[in-house]
């Protein structure tokens, strides 16, 4: 974790609203590790989390998995499949969700599958739609002058990978 200036970043409550997902949701979380800011952890009462843009993009994922139908367990199976195969980029993949199954295809067509079990109706989600999705919720939420979060020029940069 890097701590970086209190002007980068998006405070929790931001966050849980460009992503659209309660706080209480954000806050559980990231005390049970399935994601933690990466600006600036809780260190205790008075202190404040800050989440990056990445941050965004994986907590947009995991909403998305829950959204399909996955259980929170199964979620947390596949995402840390996911951080550990796809690295930075979550994004750059497709799931293929079939009930609690759910099998990864690279951008070089290979499937594995994540979770071996359960049975149900085929679901494709494809993750790049994540990024247009923050994106835009970034952009229709811009923080008032001072706030402290990106704005939208840093938003592009971001997404172009500067």
């Amino acid at each position: 974790m890097t701590t970086r200036g209190a002007g980068e970043g998006y405070s929790g409550a931001k966050a849980a609203e460009i992503v659209g997902i309660t706080y209480r949701q954000l806050d559980y979380w990231a005390r049970t590790d399935l994601v933690r800011p990466s600006l600036e952890d809780a260190r205790g009462s008075g202190t404040r989390r800050r989440y990056s843009y990445r941050d965004l993009l994986e907590l947009k994922v995991i909403k998305t998995l829950l959204d399909a139908g996955i259980r929170l367990e199964t979620v947390r199976e596949v995402f840390t499949y996911l951080r550990e195969h796809l690295g930075e980029d979550v994004t750059r993949a497709n799931l293929v969700i079939q009930g609690s199954r759910s099998v990864l295809i690279q951008t070089d067509g290979e499937l594995i599958d994540l979770v071996k079990k359960g049975q149900g109706v085929l679901n494709v989600l494809p993750l790049a739609g994540v990024k247009e999705e923050v994106d835009a919720r970034i952009v229709e939420l811009r923080p008032a002058p001072g706030e402290g979060a990106v704005g939208e020029a840093t938003v592009t940069r971001l997404a172009s990978g500067g």
